[in-house]
């Protein structure tokens, strides 16, 4: 007991609770999330404003009478050229880009970075280094060629075309990022299987997948926001009658005829960005799983 005594107490020192590295941190993080949070907040209470109240000037001011007349303006009323269907039509348009250009890629993706990281055949690393260089070609580049191509197969202007353009952008992401994960899962339970007799597909179906959960939500996170927020590829390949919610969002914000209205403009913008938010917010945890563990070996 003496001696207990004399050496004084063990273990590590306990931490300051308001030590200065911890004020600093989050401080800085406050900050960060303040200078994002006030433009949302800006755009949520000017949605919920009539016109007259937002003539006032008062742009962080509450609304005094709360209405959705805006948000109703901006989904089924609001013009986006010829047509003042509102941004409903968009939506679905975004719906049926976003489904099959999700699930096409990331199983394309998959099954790439599967045989990458486990199926090692002659000249693998050179075509994924090709591949991994698609991804710092800018797009603007691509999409000439990507429109003679598209009019040859006559899928220019259509659905599908627009899906294979995503498709075909988001590969060289997905597959480092599906490479990435299935190197980092244990070697042992590939060749376990290899010596039981399972071929590719089996090990892919009754190994990878049921352990990959994580990965394909990042995947499914990055192809949403990247397809769901996209303007570009949708102004370019869409067609008129296919353009997503982005596109025809640009046509009512930018309207040149009329009272310009801030308030539908703003629904139309949170109606826009709702979905890939949601997916974010609900898939979050998981995301952060995936991403460390795509990150363990490159």
């Amino acid at each position: 007991m003496a001696d207990i005594a004399l050496s004084g107490p063990s273990g590590p020192r306990p931490k300051r609770r308001l030590a200065p590295s911890r004020i600093i941190l989050y401080s800085i993080l406050f900050v960060a999330a303040v200078y994002y949070l006030i433009p949302l907040y800006v755009m949520i209470v000017t949605s919920l404003k009539g016109m007259p109240e937002i003539r006032m000037g008062n742009i962080f001011a509450p609304p005094v009478e709360i209405t959705f007349e805006p948000w109703v303006k901006a989904w089924s009323q609001a013009c986006t050229g010829l047509y003042c269907e509102g941004i409903k039509v968009g939506f679905w348009n975004s719906v049926k880009i976003t489904i099959p250009g999700i699930i096409v890629s990331i199983a394309v993706a998959s099954v790439n970075g599967y045989a990458l990281a486990n199926w090692r055949f002659k000249g693998s690393e050179f075509f994924f280094t090709v591949l991994l260089f698609g991804a710092f070609i800018p797009y603007q580049v691509m999409l000439y060629p990507l429109v003679i191509i598209l009019r040859e197969l006559h899928l220019f202007s259509t659905l599908p075309g627009i899906v294979l353009v995503h498709t075909i952008f988001g590969m060289p992401i997905l597959t480092l990022l599906f490479r990435n994960y299935f190197a980092s899962l244990p070697e042992e339970l590939f060749k376990a299987a290899r010596v039981d007799g399972a071929g590719f597909w089996q090990i892919f179906f009754k190994i990878m997948l049921p352990m990959s959960l994580p990965i394909f939500v990042v995947g499914m996170i990055i192809q949403t926001t990247g397809i769901w927020n996209d303007f570009l590829f949708g102004v370019i390949f869409a067609g008129q009658q296919n353009y997503p919610m982005t596109v025809q969002l640009n046509n009512i914000v930018n309207a040149v005829q009329g009272v310009k209205e801030y308030n539908v403009n703003m629904a139309a913008t949170l109606l826009t960005g709702l979905v890939p938010l949601t997916v974010y917010f609900v898939s979050g945890p998981l995301f952060v799983r995936g991403i460390a563990a795509g990150a363990v070996k490159g």
